[in-house]
């Protein structure tokens, strides 16, 4: 078993921890007080081939793979939770068409979004359902050579200023009801809705989706009809999840740093409150949090990197790193007393960063119930 990164690695975690301090550090005041999206961040980003990790080599993209992509979040996340955010749900809006789009979709679209041309997105929550997909009312009705889509998202990151979505819809009855398609934002009948206004997360763009009567061209149906579960839920459960979870190592890996700083810095006593065992306690509680966590996202990466089924070990990487991204701001903001619930200080935007991501791409309790079916079929 070997846990040694390789060079690659190490000179890409380098690389963009000079680009997350270099380029997104000196703007994250800036979006906390506008909460604009900061567009000129995310072409850089796309310069340096951040967008195309994922994607094949032969479309642009560099194949780095999972692993890598964990590095990648954890770097940019530990600077600023909603840039990393917003990148990784640019992957995730990426990895249907990578995993189940045929040649020719491929070809169209994973070009301009392994360049930053165009930024993508997933769409598969409304007010009913998320946790439970199969509660969507949005429906899409074949019609000549288009699929007409009607209905509304909500809760969809980059709503706003996505070109590319994969949108999930209804064409049937039952679990095999529901289809998957590549809806571009110019299409007729397709518009944003309302933009979410967040308590944390700022310039990362949040808000509804509408379709009124959109129309779809037939070629832009992923895999077949009646697939729309099936592809939806595995970009979910190993992209998403996964994201979460390194955005996740991010903000406790910010949450450790700024704890010892202030720690050693914060004279009471005529001693630094870093020799205080309470103080002492907390700041151990958030280091060892930060590498269970690094252990349960990389390891299940680097599963998904081998092709081995992982969606109980994403489950688990998620649930643990999200959870454990609260708990850590949470202490983070106790070490600082009264300057935690100060602006000037980053602590206050690290909890507030950090409650979003347990709900985002499965709750806590769906996170259970995935890792309780694999226990329950492995351990009779």
């Amino acid at each position: 078993m070997d846990f040694q990164f390789s060079a690659q690695h190490d000179l890409l975690r380098k690389s963009v921890r000079e680009f997350a301090g270099g380029a997104i550090a000196p703007r994250v005041a800036h979006m906390e007080e506008t909460d604009e999206v900061p567009w000129d961040i995310y072409k850089e980003m796309a310069k340096q081939m951040y967008m195309g990790i994922l994607i094949p080599k032969e479309f642009g993209g560099t194949a780095f793979g999972n692993l890598a992509r964990m590095i990648m979040l954890e770097e940019v996340g530990r600077v600023s939770a909603a840039v990393a955010m917003a990148l990784q749900i640019f992957h995730l809006g990426t990895a249907p068409i990578i995993d189940f789009g045929n040649e020719a979709q491929k070809k169209k679209y994973l070009p301009a979004l392994a360049k930053g041309e165009s930024l993508s997105t997933i769409a598969v929550t409304e007010a009913t359902g998320g946790s439970d997909p199969t509660g969507i009312q949005s429906t899409a009705k074949l019609q000549g050579d288009s699929y007409i889509l009607n209905g509304r998202k909500c809760f969809i990151t980059h709503s706003h200023v996505a070109e590319v979505m994969t949108i999930m819809a209804k064409t049937g009855e039952g679990p095999k009801g529901f289809s998957a398609f590549i809806v571009e934002k110019s299409f007729p009948g397709f518009k944003p809705g309302r933009k979410e206004k967040k308590f944390g997360l700022h310039g990362c763009n949040t808000g509804e989706m509408a379709m009124e009567n959109c129309a779809v061209p037939r070629e832009n149906l992923l895999a077949n009809e009646g697939d729309g579960l099936k592809v939806s839920m595995a970009g979910i459960s190993e992209v998403g999840r996964a994201g979460m979870a390194g955005v996740g190592l991010g903000v406790i890996n910010a949450c450790l740093e700024a704890s010892v700083k202030f720690a050693n810095e914060r004279i009471l006593g005529g001693k630094p409150i870093s020799q205080h065992q309470g103080i002492q306690w907390m700041i151990s509680d958030i280091y060892m949090d930060l590498e269970a966590s690094r252990l349960l996202a990389y390891r299940a990466a680097w599963m998904r990197d081998q092709k081995m089924r992982c969606d109980s070990d994403m489950a688990m990487a998620k649930f643990y790193a999200t959870e454990a991204a609260v708990r850590c701001a949470k202490k983070a903001v106790d070490i600082h007393g009264g300057y935690g619930y100060m602006m000037e200080y980053p602590v206050q935007r690290y909890y507030r960063d950090a409650e979003i991501l347990i709900a985002s791409a499965g709750t806590s309790e769906i996170q259970r119930i995935v890792m309780a079916r694999k226990a329950l079929t492995s351990f009779k």
